[in-house]
Parts: structure tokens; sequence; C-alpha cells
């Protein structure tokens, strides 16, 4: 059978533990035997990363610049007792933060729905992007614990040391605490940038969502942004058939859980952390959830939304049988090679990876499974596979 030819180079970031296990399964079993691929590879394994000293990270987002699409493998964001099991120089910083940081990217998660994975809200029957807006607010704030009655201010000074503004946040007549807060300009509008380009790719309508009638210079700064990007771009949106749409936060909510899915839900920094974690075990899984970066100029770095699955790999290196969900990984390579077979104007390449997420759903929906999907499915007597043989199973269909 002739190769598919696929004519612009993928960057390829390798990672950690039993998803790196799983990662050269997939490119033996699913990449290397159908496609004619040049593979510009990095390895973020963790020890690797030690040894340049976190320099293959950088290099790796570069790569993903120069491009325009990665895939990467779950990786390790090493703590202490990391350092001391691999011997590491000191603790790096999360990859993914640092990939993001370079790429500028905004970090959206997309569930994958199989028919007999129920979701747990019985309306949702279209995946819901969540995109999260990862700069800033309450992960970059200041706190004081005011121990007696006092003012407290906020005062902006100019560069130049010249007091321009100063305002009563309250007057404590006892203890109590205070918060602060900020956000970007540039940032705000790479957020939307990105959530736009995504929306667009995927012919998917944009929901956004904050409290603008409760905090009308903070949340209504993020609400104008959004709207002028929208307004700016309204002719893509409009050819793509899409739709952007504002609602209040707690609205949002409200709705979310009544609507069949199908959109963007572009959400600020909190509200995004706490509402990604509900939708994706409103769908079933992690193990059934995909990530992807997108800069707001158009670049795309795709993964499983999942880490590296420690407590399998310590059970693979006892030898002992695991029964590790490969989906979100392999999910990860096909929405890559889709996005660069889009982009390199290659249907045939398209038309592949499509077939390959064919392949596993149809896996799943014959009752061929890992163990976390089998305590999830509808399917009468499912059959529980090992790590290889589900990626046997799903070669076969392939």
């Amino acid at each position: 059978m002739a190769k598919i030819k696929v004519k612009t180079p993928l960057v390829e970031l390798d990672g950690d533990e039993m998803t790196r296990i799983i990662w050269k399964e997939i490119k033996d079993r699913f990449i290397h035997p159908y496609l004619d691929i040049e593979l510009d590879y990095y390895d973020l394994g963790v020890e690797y990363r030690d040894k340049t000293d976190d320099k293959v990270t950088v290099d790796s987002a570069n790569a993903i610049l120069k491009y325009g699409v990665g895939v990467k493998c779950a990786t390790i964001t090493p703590n202490q007792d990391r350092v001391v099991e691999y011997k590491l120089k000191k603790e790096w910083k999360s990859p993914n933060g640092t990939i993001r940081s370079i790429l500028d990217g905004t970090v959206f998660r997309k569930p994958i729905i199989v028919n007999n994975i129920p979701s747990g809200v019985r309306s949702w029957e279209k995946p819901i992007v969540v995109g999260r807006h990862a700069f800033g607010d309450l992960y970059k704030d200041t706190e004081l614990y005011i121990p007696e009655a006092g003012k407290v201010e906020i005062v902006f000074t100019t560069k130049d040391g010249k007091e321009k503004e100063r305002v009563t946040i309250n007057d404590f007549d006892g203890p109590g605490v205070v918060m602060g807060q900020f956000n970007l300009d540039k940032s705000i509008y790479s957020f939307a940038e990105a959530c736009f380009n995504y929306a667009i790719s995927e012919k998917i309508n944009v929901w956004f969502a904050t409290k603008d009638t409760i905090s009308k210079k903070y949340h209504a700064r993020f609400r104008a942004i959004f709207d002028e990007v929208s307004t700016k771009r309204a002719a893509e949106l409009k050819a793509a058939g899409i739709e952007y749409w504002y609602y209040l936060i707690d609205d949002a909510v409200a709705q979310i859980v009544k609507n069949p899915g199908g959109m963007l839900w572009a959400l600020m920094n909190y509200d995004g952390d706490v509402m990604s974690d509900m939708v994706a075990s409103g769908f079933g899984s992690l193990g059934l959830m995909t990530s992807v970066l997108v800069s707001p100029d158009g670049k795309f770095e795709y993964e499983a939304a999942h880490g590296t699955v420690t407590r399998h790999y310590r059970q693979y290196q006892k030898g002992e049988t695991t029964s590790t969900n490969s989906v979100a990984s392999i999910f990860a390579w096909t929405g890559a090679l889709a996005k660069r077979g889009e982009l390199d104007g290659t249907p045939d390449v398209v038309a592949f990876a499509n077939k390959l997420e064919k392949a596993v759903i149809d896996t799943i929906q014959a009752g061929e499974m890992t163990k976390d999907l089998v305590l999830l499915t509808t399917t009468k007597g499912p059959k529980q596979l090992d790590t290889f043989q589900f990626m046997e199973a799903i070669q076969k269909r392939l």
C-alpha cells in the first residue's frame, strides 16, 4: 500500500512515563505504516529536559512557530520528589507553561463523544469546548489579612512616579481580608484572537461569559475587547457560518446544562478552571478529553488533556498488565494531522486522520475498551482490553 504523503514536517514532542510508552506504540501502529511523514522530533522527557537545562522545550516551541503544528505527549512537571527520583538539577518549570508563553497561546479542551459512554448531563449531545484565559486574575493576585480597623486603597502611580488615581476599597472597622487582581489588554486581545481562530477553524459558535453588570471596569474590559475582536472578524465568522454570543456568567451556566452543546465556551481564568473540570466530568472521562494550544497568529499544538499516568507506569515497570486509555493521545495525533493536512491543502491526510478517529470510536462502540471505560459504558458485557490489546483492536479496524 502506498503511503500518504504529509507535505510539511510535523513537530513531535515526546514525553514521560506511561504516555511515553503509548506514544511509541501510536507511531509504530498508526503513523509510520500509513504516512510518509517527516517528524521534527524533540525529547521532552524530564531527563533530557534536565540534560539540556530545558533548552529542548524552548527549541520545540520555536519549531512549532516555524512549522505551525505540533503534537505533544504528556510530560512530568517535577516537584522535589521527582528531582530526587530522576536525579534532576532542579524543579524545572512546566513544559506546557513554557510553550504557552512562547506561543502566546490559549488552551482549548474538547471532549470526545462516544455513543456508549454516556454524558452525565442528559442534554449534552455535541462537544462543549472550554477556552480558558490562563493569565492573571486570581492566579496572580496579591492578598492581605487586615488585622484591625483601617483603610485599604488602590493607588495608581505612573512610571515617572506621579500619583494618578487613588480609590478606597474599604474602610475596615475590624479584621478582614483584601485581594488585588490584574490583567493586561495585550493578554486579553491574544485570548480573544485565539478563541476566534479556534472557533473559525472548527466552525463552532463562540460563547463568552463574564459578570460585567457587577464588575463595570474589570470584567467589562474583557467584554469590550471580545466585542471589538468579534466585530473586526465578522466577515470571517459569517463565512464559517458561526456566531458570537455574550452571556452573563450565571446565565451561561444555566443555559449550558440545557443546551445540546457544540460551542466554544470562552471563560476568564477562574471560571475556565472550574468549568473545564465540570465539562470534563460531565462528559465522562479525562481519558476522552483532547487539548489544543492555539496562538493568536494561528499556530497549533495538540495533546491529551491528562497526565503521564504514573500509577500505570509503575505497574508496567514491574511487568504487570496495564489497561491504559490511549484515546486522547491518539486524538492528539489525529488533530495535529488533520490541521497539518488542512494547512497544506492535502485532503488525503485529513481523511486519514478522520479514519483513524473513526476506528477508535468504532472499537469502543463495539464493546472493546480499556478498564476506565468499562466502568462507564452502557454496553452489556464489554470486553476489557489491556493497553496494547486496545491499540491492536483499533489497528485491525483501521
